[in-house]
């Protein structure tokens, strides 16, 4: 979303949706880009893990079914494996909780 770690930002995010049929592509990078960020913070946090799960499983299901469908199972060949991998974890935590250190458990 950024453009860090050697990433191509919102603007180059947003042209490889459009290019995948995403559009309009800008706006559909930010909202995954946001889902993403968001969830993964709430999530590190255990705060409000339900939430943070539907943001995670939510984007997880999109990027296995727009990109990595297709390349089969593994990773190896830019398939869908740690897709799934982060789908079960994310569905997993929220269906037995975050524990009793998140801040959910302390919070509620």
């Amino acid at each position: 979303m950024f453009g860090w770690f050697g990433g191509y930002g919102l603007n180059g995010t947003g042209r490889w949706f459009e290019s995948i049929g995403m559009k309009p592509g800008v706006t559909m990078a930010l909202f995954a880009g946001l889902a993403e960020l968001i969830g993964g913070i709430l999530f590190t946090l255990g705060l409000l893990t339900p939430l943070a799960a539907v943001l995670i499983t939510g984007t997880m299901l999109m990027a296995i079914m727009k990109v990595h469908a297709p390349n089969g199972l593994w990773a190896t060949s830019n398939g869908y494996e740690y897709n799934l991998t982060l789908l079960a974890v994310a569905i997993g935590i929220a269906l037995i909780g975050p524990g009793e250190y998140a801040l959910d458990a302390f919070l509620f």
